[in-house]
């Protein structure tokens, strides 16, 4: 299974997520935002960082990039992608998937480990985790606060693709502590915490995030 992962100019994590494709088993392939190219991978991630300086609004530029023409194409035939923090925006800025990220409500970046609630185990980045599990991945972001009109945000809840949900305190004024969501069809997902970055013992506070990495495999192999 080949699961490729963007960089952008300005990404920090793609490394990282290439990583943990490894652990969870996969061939991480790295993709390039110049090629309009995915080198037949089975799935995609757009990883955290800062693309293109994160300049007009974070992942405005990045949704014109080659490789996200390919990547939108990909993703309306039914291609698992993952988008990860700065991936999230750009999901968003993409409409593949509804809301906006802004401005936290703290009005400074936050770095913590963060506790989140699986609110839907029945996507394809969330089918290892049970409805309800609580795990425990870090969370760094300045433009975070996931933001919709109520009726969208009612649909989010009504159909179930409210993917995370932060408990405790909320990090970023996220409405309804929403974390991530995810497409109609739950290929998509958008995540604003880092489940990369607890997928191992020696370098995470857990290893909660490897779920989303080895789920993607399962949808895979059963497709």
């Amino acid at each position: 299974m080949r699961v490729g992962v963007v960089t952008f100019p300005g990404s920090l994590d793609d490394g990282d997520a290439r990583r943990a494709v490894r652990i969870a088993g996969a061939e991480a392939v790295a993709l390039w935002h110049g090629d309009a190219d995915l080198k037949s991978v089975d799935a995609v991630i757009l990883p955290g960082g800062f693309s293109y300086g994160d300049y007009l609004r974070c992942g405005a530029i990045a949704r014109f990039a080659p490789v996200m023409s390919e990547v939108v194409a990909g993703a309306r035939r039914g291609l698992p992608v993952l988008g990860i923090c700065n991936g999230f925006q750009i999901l968003c800025e993409a409409h593949l998937l509804p809301g906006a990220l802004i401005r936290n409500d703290v009005r400074r970046f936050v770095c913590k480990d963060q506790r989140l609630r699986i609110e839907s185990a029945s996507t394809a980045w969330t089918s290892a985790y049970s409805a309800g599990q609580e795990i425990v991945v870090p969370l760094k972001n300045g433009e975070g606060g996931f933001v919709a009109d109520e009726a969208t945000l009612d649909r989010l809840e009504g159909e179930g693709r409210v993917v995370a949900r932060y408990l405790g305190d909320n990090p970023n004024g996220s409405y309804r502590d929403i974390a991530g969501v995810a497409s109609e069809d739950g290929r998509i997902v958008g995540l604003m915490p880092h489940p990369e970055h607890a997928v191992e013992e020696l370098t995470g506070p857990t290893t909660d995030g490897l779920g989303f990495f080895t789920s993607v495999l399962k949808e895979m192999v059963s497709a």
